[in-house]
């Protein structure tokens, strides 16, 4: 392919990105997606058919993102996330660990079950709310938080949509998805817990203070959907349903509850489902179909093992790690995962793990990484890049290589 046309399509994955990071109105996200997808057909290595190809292929984890930012928005609203955080802080009311313990069990459940965005976005500032009544240091808190969000999201197919995007290349049912990924989860778990415990130690020596804030009720109707929706899940997938069906079903009920009870207007539930947001994924996708056909897509063609062994494992881990830093995860997820479907389900697993894990390494591996800091940011805590890399760098490539072991090794 004319270098030109690779320079072109180059030039629309950055442009992206760059309008990722910025996050900036809808409307923008929307006309930059579809301006950089038409460049992408433009240069000739995308056709109109593979766009959209490309399209139809994302547009069930695009549904499911829109429904299920809307289900996080209610359970927000409803003062989910707060009466958890308030518990939590009772039962950590005698040490600064106890806390840190239980809102690190917090954001595990949180972004196994409503995805990393709901952690990021909707657990963190309430975590920061819940260190302050405390009078205890945050930075052990959000720091879970964040970590959480990329290294917990490898247990159900919903937790990532790096995960939905490499369903349709897994020999699994989204039971079948959890029951592999379980072990390695756990494991990881331990990891980073003992880390940021070590990293921590001096800030989870401070004593909490009193907080005699009235405990919230916990919302009885949004945590019987989301605990239905889950079921759902498990429920339709052996029949070959699609998540999005279960979780638009839970977005619809929620909308009208919350409606109904005034929490929200339409407005606010059309704003948290983020449709520009949507477009923008749908416009990437088209974007990385002209990547894997021009010299980036025979790079990593030629960069993928041709085995399923412990070494080969680990190389298509650090390959998407590296893919993740460079191009974020949602990117490489849709370069790399077509590339290494042909050795099978273990090396795809193996593939999300440097996706998932991986992309918390640096600021860009993971929108998710940007999106936390921006809600720091908004509360006036701006974490240093020092202090991010001290931990990502710390527990990472630790995280990394136990996961990939204990994935080999329950194979």
């Amino acid at each position: 392919m004319p270098p030109l046309s690779d320079a072109v399509v180059v030039l629309a994955l950055v442009g992206l990105l760059v309008v990722a990071f910025g996050h900036p109105r809808g409307r923008v996200e929307a006309a930059a997606a579809a301006v950089c997808a038409a460049a992408a057909v433009a240069t000739g290595l995308v056709t109109w058919r593979q766009a959209g190809t490309a399209v139809r292929h994302l547009a069930p984890v695009v549904a499911f993102l829109v429904t299920i930012l809307v289900v996080s928005e209610v359970c927000s609203r409803a003062g989910l996330f707060e009466a958890a955080a308030q518990r939590v802080g009772r039962w950590g009311h005698r040490s600064a660990a106890a806390l840190f313990t239980g809102g690190f069990v917090l954001a595990a459940v949180v972004t196994a079950t409503l995805s990393l965005d709901a952690t990021v976005v909707l657990l963190t500032p309430v975590v920061l709310t819940a260190a302050a009544r405390r009078d205890v240091p945050d930075e052990p808190g959000t720091y879970a938080c964040l970590r959480m969000a990329n290294s917990a999201s490898l247990l159900l197919p919903v937790s990532n949509l790096t995960n939905l995007l490499a369903l349709p290349h897994l020999d699994l049912t989204f039971t079948g998805f959890a029951i592999r990924m379980a072990p390695v989860l756990l494991v990881v778990l331990v990891v980073e817990y003992v880390g940021l415990r070590l990293l921590f130690r001096d800030r989870l020596r401070a004593v909490p203070a009193d907080d005699d804030e009235e405990v919230r009720a916990v919302p009885l109707f949004p945590v019987v959907v989301v605990v239905a929706m889950l079921v759902g899940f498990a429920v339709v997938s052996p029949f070959g349903g699609q998540p999005w069906w279960v979780s638009l079903v839970a977005a619809a009920a929620l909308a009208a509850w919350s409606v109904r009870r005034g929490l929200a207007r339409p407005a606010h539930l059309v704003d948290a489902a983020h449709p520009g947001f949507a477009i923008w994924v749908l416009g990437l996708g088209v974007v990385v179909v002209g990547l894997a056909q021009g010299f980036l897509g025979d790079a990593v063609r030629h960069l993928v093992p041709g085995t399923t062994g412990l070494l080969a494992l680990l190389g298509v881990a650090v390959l998407a790690t590296v893919l993740a830093v460079l191009l974020t995860n949602l990117s490489a997820t849709l370069l790399l995962v077509p590339f290494v479907a042909p050795l099978g389900t273990t090396a795809v697993l193996a593939a999300l793990l440097g996706l998932n894990i991986g992309s918390g390494i640096t600021w860009t591996g993971s929108l998710a990484n940007l999106l936390w800091r921006r809600t720091l940011s908004r509360h006036d805590i701006h974490p240093g890049n020092a202090a991010f890399h001290r931990v990502s760098l710390t527990l990472t490539p630790v995280s990394l290589v136990a996961s990939v072991l204990v994935l080999w090794l329950v194979t």
